[in-house]
């Protein structure tokens, strides 16, 4: 994976979602996508960035291992953020099971795919 690292800069407070109302508002309203082991909730922000957030289902292992998938999942989006299209609130959400870096990858960009959030045609395949 290829990936203009002056471009994609830092993951900033503000690109976080912090609220439980958002979060509620978000599994409720919001668009949703899965594909094994994830799914992406999606819903339009009227702002100028993407707000995200990462929540994980109830019996996610131990303190560890979610702070791993955490790990990942933040740092996946902050490579593909530059790629995609803005003004979204997002929540990706992650099941237990093969928890390596090259997965999350690849099933981030799928949901981001099916939910037809990428702007870069080229970053598509």
């Amino acid at each position: 994976m290829e990936t203009d690292l002056i471009k994609t800069g830092f993951f900033k407070r503000e690109e976080r979602i912090k609220n439980p109302g958002d979060f509620k508002k978000l599994f409720k309203e919001g668009k949703k996508v899965s594909i094994q082991g994830a799914k992406l909730f999606y819903l339009e922000n009227n702002l100028n960035i993407n707000r995200v957030g990462f929540p994980l289902i109830r019996g996610y292992g131990n303190a560890v291992s979610r702070n791993l998938c955490k790990r990942y999942s933040r740092e996946v989006y902050r490579l593909f953020k530059s790629h995609l299209n803005t003004g979204y609130d997002i929540l990706i959400l992650i099941y237990p099971g093969n928890d390596s870096f090259s997965t999350r990858c690849e099933q981030i960009r799928l949901l981001f795919k099916k939910a037809g959030l990428i702007k870069d045609e080229k970053f598509i395949n």
